[in-house]
């Protein structure tokens, strides 16, 4: 199943990007998951300045008009389209590199230095000949967290 809902994330943003785009606005992640019986498609959408209400609304409109007319889902769907929120997900290179200073919460596949679940400053995002790595500082302790080991990642607000 996981292998089917990766598949239909590719084939959902591929159809979607260009709408949201045009928009003005950009893709920030997108979840496919298997329910009972129906998928819930989840679309998180973010602009400069921040989305509306009315953005959500308008682009869950020409994305599900979209993904009704190209069938990217067997079966029927629920679809959510809203902001990443105050713990946006970090799924791209550009997301690592915009918010470099931030701080975040990783959760790697694999230990690193014995431990899988890192929350501290995002000190810097190095691609160096297409090995991508995270440098994280960790009360004080620094955190080189290959790109490839990594499961999770999200801002942490700061109140």
């Amino acid at each position: 199943m996981a292998d089917k809902s990766i598949t239909y994330r590719e084939k959902i943003i591929e159809l979607i990007e260009p709408v949201i785009e045009s928009e003005g606005m950009e893709i920030v992640d997108v979840e496919c998951l298997k329910m009972k019986s129906r998928w819930l498609v989840r679309i998180y959408i973010d602009k400069e300045g921040g989305v509306t209400i009315a953005d959500c609304s308008e682009i869950s409109k020409q994305a599900g008009d979209s993904l009704d007319v190209y069938d990217a889902l067997p079966g029927s769907y629920t679809l959510e389209v809203s902001s990443p929120g105050l713990d946006r997900p970090l799924t791209r290179d550009k997301d690592f590199i915009k918010y470099r200073g931030h701080n975040v919460r990783i959760r790697t596949c694999e230990k690193i230095e014995g431990a899988k679940n890192f929350h501290g400053i995002l000190n810097d995002y190095l691609d160096e000949n297409g090995a991508k790595t995270l440098v994280v500082d960790v009360s004080g302790k620094i955190y080189h967290i290959p790109r490839d080991l990594v499961v999770k990642a999200h801002l942490v607000y700061e109140f």
